[in-house]
């Protein structure tokens, strides 16, 4: 079988949830053998195309394509026109390469595609992940931001064969904009068992909570670092891992920045040291983090959007509604309180859900599965 991967990069060249979903993707169709043309980007496009980031035998079935990025004017709409350029090149390249059995499109990555699928007589999928477009908005200008992203993911997903929805509120979503249910094809992302804690769950002598995430308005950062900073009871730290603006850092010796890090290594590390995972999103699709998180042993905190409620529930953690900074701050104090045999309850429950249904050589079965449904 052979596999069009359409992406707008690969962890950990270009960083974010799909960028990793990539990578896995990518890799556990290797190792199933199955042959991958992998149309990607970054920044710095000699690394990409080198494809370090996977083994010697993967990369044996993965063929690089790597696209440059388009760097359009910053008007309004910008990124949407950027997209479609950097599809356009997509397309382009792919007309003069070997055919494949199946195009599997990740976010806008397929516009021009779709817009010419007649010529392609290909099966194609697609996966927006968050489809954050038609979720919760921030504010005003979110919203505004939202309202131009609608029509051309509705045109997307309407011309797709197959919709791939990561559950939850997801699938809600696409048959509210009137996406066929036999069109939606809904399976998880997942992890690499790699991530699975091997030490002893305990509670730290401090309960140490955690951020981990790009500063951006729907992470719902600056109703955390409120509710932080209403918060006067300090027997506890808080770490942030992601690109905190120094002008937006709270000053105080219970909370920490440690700034952008691409090292999963590195990551885990914080993580293994950490009791809670705070995602206090206004959209989201399933985070990739909160699966790392719970692999990595630690009780949840995290907004109900998206597909979360397919992570999180009150075994491992707490959901609360997106925006609602008294819930929390509630939250918050509740993990507090929470007696050290509970917690240690909470943190096991997280790595048996991950080793129960998210561990990606059952994941990538579920996905070439239902590829191959669409092949003829």
């Amino acid at each position: 079988m052979k596999i069009a991967l359409l992406t707008d990069g690969v962890f950990p060249y270009v960083i974010g949830g799909m960028q990793k979903h990539s990578f896995y993707l990518a890799k556990y169709f290797a190792l199933n053998k199955i042959e991958v043309d992998l149309y990607h980007t970054a920044n710095d496009l000699s690394k990409a195309d080198s494809l370090d980031c996977f083994t010697s035998e993967e990369k044996k079935y993965i063929r690089s394509i790597v696209i440059p990025f388009p760097k359009l004017d910053r008007f309004p709409g910008h990124y949407i026109r950027e997209m479609y350029a950097y599809s356009a090149a997509i397309f382009s390249k792919m007309k003069g390469n070997r055919p494949v059995d199946f195009i599997y499109v990740q976010g806008f990555c397929g516009m021009k595609l779709l817009e010419n699928k007649d010529q392609i007589k290909i099966p194609i999928g697609v996966n927006f992940h968050g489809l954050e477009m038609f979720q919760k908005a921030a504010n005003l200008r979110s919203k505004l931001e939202q309202f131009i992203f609608r029509k051309p993911v509705l045109r997307i997903l309407k011309n797709a064969d197959v919709v791939f929805s990561l559950g939850g509120k997801l699938t809600e979503l696409m048959l509210l904009h009137g996406i066929p249910k036999e069109k939606i094809s809904q399976i998880s992302i997942g992890i690499d068992p790699s991530w699975i804690r091997e030490e002893e769950i305990m509670q730290h002598s401090n309960m140490t909570f955690v951020f981990v995430g790009r500063y951006e308005r729907r992470k719902g950062i600056e109703e955390l670092m409120m509710v932080l900073n209403n918060i006067k009871e300090q027997s506890f730290e808080f770490h942030f891992v992601g690109a905190i603006p120094v002008a937006k850092q709270l000053k105080a010796p219970h909370i920490h920045y440690w700034g952008n890090i691409a090292d999963s290594s590195i990551i885990k590390d914080i993580l293994k040291t950490s009791d809670v995972l705070v995602c206090p999103s206004y959209s989201e699709g399933m985070p990739t983090v909160i699966l790392e998180a719970m692999a990595s042993g630690l009780a949840i905190i995290a907004s109900d959007v998206g597909a979360v409620s397919e992570q999180v529930n009150e075994a491992n953690g707490i959901l609360i509604q997106p925006g609602n900074n008294e819930a929390l701050e509630q939250a918050l104090l509740k993990m507090l309180k929470v007696s050290p045999d509970l917690l240690i309850s909470m943190k096991r429950n997280s790595i048996a859900a991950i080793q129960k249904q998210f561990l990606w050589e059952e994941i990538i079965a579920k996905n070439i599965s239902e590829i191959q449904r669409f092949i003829k």
